[in-house]
């Protein structure tokens, strides 16, 4: 027992290196019996303090090495060694390790190898220790993901900084198991970090060289090599994670024999892989294609995957590999000219020029061809072919219409006159406010859930907040009875505290709906309601926390309320799920606390009055009915029904970024980037006549800047003005502003939301969707493409006031060309094809006029020009002659992308003036 307590006290002051010698001549009863001390101590280290932590560090080192040598199961050892609650920083104590399990038997220590190596945690970290057991034990080498990673890094790391030209090849060369684990590089789930550290062919530690020069020594099998690489090419995955091995495949230089043996894998590879895995395969395939090596079946199944990728150099290239096959085979034709025809419906009307030039090329003969070559190229070209080919030509763009019926005389489809039919979102009815909860069980378990999640709409925390208020005042009693139990894990709970004043948590530690239960459980201080409220709005410094700061004053006033004088119900209760408030509901709602002579709280009634809804047809009776109540509340609400004017005043200015100043960090519009920025006036009726927490949303607002707020606006903050859109939008500017020019990514999905509240979409709402269309993040984009279709649904989109926010937008760079593009394209894909060209032909001549269009631009048309060929003239934003610059831009020599799209839009203009076609506007279901 004397060794065992030396053991304990050494690992207990931290001697980690004393305790192999301590160990070794203990018997194994006395280290089972250690056992059950070292694991008392390691319950008691876990529980130590930050301010013990030198201490712990050192202490469970020592448990470590102590543990290991004491267990004498294989399983029970690994686990001890593997325990993440041992570690620290440091790598672990392989020396004393493998000191103290030197003398147990090889079979045990290769099982204790394998099972570390199977840790996915932690063996890579440990394969120095791991690597060391597998030696003693003579063992085979495990071959575990995580294991094959650390011996990755372990070649680089292990070589000295001085080292020879050739440190990782020698170091290959060298190891024992590099057979076994070279291929398993190409099989982990997750290439090995290493892999990827040196990117210099000429570096002494590049991986692709280092396996190829083990290949052409015969170290390992070259088809390994191949196999491995093609394989994991397939697979797929991070274009990032491919790349090693698309580098290793490019180094080991297949002979034609072997991409041969391989043509289904490339074929896979250029339909599924990334970009430049199947740029790659579709070279090969091009090699095996002129070589013969490649049926003209196998040819059509590469081009049907490879014509249809998103990568428009793939889709020239395979159309260019298509031809040459063609001409030196024309029987192919049968195999090869059906699959060049569907590209007649691709985006790019380039490429469709391309395809139908091709298919034109191999049919003209048939029709009465020109010569000897045209003769030739038309083989295999049947009248059954022919006709096959002219039913793709439905699919052709208008601009390409003359030259499909200069091809095929009568087979192509005649055009559609139908009248054209705009596809827009249906508009979505209000969904109405459940009723708050009849009973005091339905009221529970609805709070209980909300505190408990932190999330919820406005529909669900207004209800539940009202069905609290409620039930307060009917019997406050029952309903603490029923609150307690559910919320008893609570930290505010605390029976233990008594109920003195001074021994309540104050008002300042509670978060949302949790204050008000709080108070029907007498759990919060009544004086830090009260002046928790008075500072409530003192010192609201952006717009997140003006908003806040209303949400909060109206808790803290609810929770004053039912501490003092209960309210019966909430007046501001929203009518409707988007925090609306109906105007008659509102009177009958005064009407009801006139008659049981109950006091209205003020800030209640202010958020009434930003909620409810000052338009509609019984507006002018509802401000009737409210002065007849003859209360001060009711003349209140008459006189804001009857004001003029709902959004505050904005200011326009562009933001000019100061190169030299330094923003706060958490400004993450400090990209060198010019853009548009709203300031909100100052609005005095919020100053003069609403609580003190609602002055700060009648401040002036600069709308520079970015404030330490991470989150955007959320659900309760639209709910304090659900009414004002464009003051919403106004504040929220910034935030999807970042979306375009710092790359953020999210805010942007604020917009469907805002197009949800009510109030006039005005300057701020135009100018955020086009900010929006112009984000980073394909996400965001999209979210912004949702709002402008369901403005547009509600007839409330001003196209051409958006197209010249996205052209200043344009200019200011703000907003990129191919971006905007594809979120036009995106619109216009929806079946909004008028939508999209009224934005887009007002952002034309702000954005030709402009010296020289920047890159893009040729996108930006090609989507104009499809809208216009499809819409017709539905809509004329720049009359017969087009947008101003257009003509000039089309005028120009060349066949650059912009010229040709700008000459395709031209005439579609002119086009749709001689053949104007009706519109009809469709809704989607």
């Amino acid at each position: 027992m004397t060794n065992t307590k030396e053991l304990l006290e050494a690992v207990r002051q931290g001697r980690a290196h004393e305790v192999p010698g301590l160990l070794k001549p203990m018997a194994a009863a006395e280290r089972r019996a250690a056992l059950a001390g070292l694991k008392e101590l390691r319950r008691e280290v876990r529980g130590w303090g930050w301010e013990r932590r030198q201490e712990q560090g050192a202490v469970q080192r020592a448990l470590l090495v102590a543990g290991a040598g004491c267990h004498t199961g294989a399983a029970a050892a690994a686990t001890w060694i593997g325990g993440r609650e041992l570690r620290d920083w440091r790598p672990l104590p392989g020396t004393d390790l493998l000191d103290v399990l030197a003398d147990r038997d090889p079979a045990w220590l290769g099982d204790v190898a394998h099972r570390l190596a199977a840790r996915a945690a932690t063996a890579a970290e440990d394969y120095p220790f791991i690597a060391d057991l597998v030696r003693l034990a003579k063992c085979p080498v495990p071959t575990t993901d995580a294991f094959v990673h650390g011996w990755a890094e372990s070649l680089i790391e292990a070589r000295p900084s001085h080292a020879s030209r050739a440190t990782l090849p020698l170091a290959l060369r060298s190891d024992p198991h590099v057979r076994e684990l070279v291929p398993r590089l190409f099989e982990t789930v997750e290439p090995a970090p290493a892999l990827s550290w040196y990117g210099d062919p000429e570096a002494p530690n590049h991986w692709p060289s280092a396996l190829a020069g083990l290949a052409e020594d015969g170290v390992v099998d070259r088809s390994v090599l191949v196999d491995g690489c093609v394989a994991r090419l397939v697979r797929g995955g991070r274009p990032a994670d491919l790349r090693f091995f698309l580098i290793v495949l490019k180094r080991l230089a297949l002979t034609p024999a072997e991409e041969h043996e391989r043509a289904a894998d490339w074929i896979a590879m250029a339909a599924d892989a990334p970009s430049s895995p199947a740029g790659h395969a579709q070279e090969v395939l091009a090699r095996l294609a002129g070589s013969g090596g490649l049926t003209a079946g196998q040819l059509a199944e590469m081009s049907a995957a490879v014509l249809f990728r998103p990568e428009k150099k793939l889709v020239r290239a395979q159309l260019v590999l298509i031809g040459k096959v063609l001409r030196r085979d024309p029987a192919a034709a049968g195999d090869l000219l059906p699959v060049v025809a569907e590209v007649f419906g691709h985006e790019d009307t380039g490429i469709q020029e391309r395809a139908l030039k091709l298919v034109g090329r191999h049919i003209r003969a048939g029709r009465g061809g020109r010569g000897k070559r045209d003769e030739r190229e038309s083989q295999g070209v049947d009248a059954t072919l022919r006709s096959e080919l002219a039913g793709f030509t439905g699919l052709l763009s208008p601009v390409h219409r003359a030259l499909a019926a200069e091809l095929f005389g009568e087979a192509v489809e005649a055009d559609d006159s139908a009248p054209y039919e705009e596809t827009l979102p249906p508009v979505s009815e209000p969904v109405r406010t459940a009723p708050a909860p009849g009973t005091v069980e339905e009221t529970v378990e609805l709070t209980v859930a909300l505190i408990t999640s932190r999330s919820a709409s406005v529909a669900e925390f207004e209800r539940a907040l009202d069905g609290l208020v409620r039930h307060a005042h009917r019997d406050r009693a029952a309903l603490a009875a029923a609150l307690r139990p559910a919320l008893a894990d609570r930290w505010w709970l605390d029976e233990e505290s008594g109920g003195d004043a001074s021994d309540l948590p104050s008002a300042e530690r509670f978060d949302g709906m949790e204050i008000v239960a709080a108070a029907v459980l007498d759990r919060v201080s009544v004086r830090s309601l009260r002046d928790g409220r008075i500072r409530g709005g003192a010192t609201a410094g952006c717009v997140h926390q003006a908003l806040d700061a209303v949400v909060t004053d109206r808790l803290r006033e609810i929770a004053y309320r039912v501490r003092t004088r209960p309210l019966p119900f909430l007046l501001a209760t929203p009518t409707w799920e988007n925090g609306a408030l109906d105007a008659g509901g509102l009177v009958e709602r005064l009407s009801a606390y006139q008659r049981l002579c109950a006091d209205p709280a003020p800030s209640d009634v202010a958020q009434a009055l930003l909620r409810v809804r000052r338009t509609g047809s019984g507006t002018a009776a509802s401000a009737a009915a409210a002065t007849a109540l003859g209360t001060r509340e009711g003349e209140r609400l008459a006189a804001w029904l009857t004001a003029d004017g709902d959004a505050a005043p904005l200011v326009r200015r562009v933001h000019e970024p100061n190169a030299q100043a330094r923003p706060h960090w958490w400004d993450r519009t400090r990209e060198a980037v010019r853009h548009i920025v709203l300031e909100t006036r100052e609005r005095l009726v919020l100053q003069r006549d609403f609580p003190q927490a609602f002055h700060r949303l009648g401040r002036p607002y600069s709308g520079s800047g970015r404030c330490y707020h991470w989150s955007a606006l959320e659900d309760q903050r639209f709910a304090v003005l659900p009414g004002d859109r464009d003051t919403l939008a106004a504040w929220t500017l910034p935030e999807v502003t970042a979306c375009a020019t710092a790359e953020e990514r999210g805010n942007a999905s604020l917009l469907p939301r805002l197009v949800e509240c009510g109030g006039p979409a005005g300057e701020a709402m135009h100018l955020a969707v086009a900010c929006g269309l112009g984000a980073r993040h394909a996400e965001d984009r999209l979210a912004a493409v949702d709002a402008l279709l369901v403005l547009a649904a509600r007839g409330e989109l001003d196209g051409g006031r958006l197209g010249r926010d996205v052209a200043e937008l344009l200019r200011l760079g703000t907003v990129k060309p191919n971006r905007l593009a594809d979120a036009a394209r995106t619109a216009a894909a929806t079946g909004a094809y008028a939508t999209t060209w009224s934005v887009l032909g007002a952002v034309l001549p702000g954005l030709l006029n402009a010296g020289d269009p920047p890159r893009g631009t040729g996108e930006i048309l090609a989507v104009a020009a499809d809208c216009v060929e499809r819409c017709g003239a539905a809509v004329e934003p720049a009359g017969v002659a087009g947008p101003a610059g257009l003509a000039e831009l089309a005028a120009r020599g060349g066949s650059s992308r912009l010229v040709a799209q700008a000459k395709r839009l031209l005439t579609a203009i002119r086009q749709s003036h001689d053949q104007p076609r009706t519109q009809i506007a469709k809704y989607s279901r």
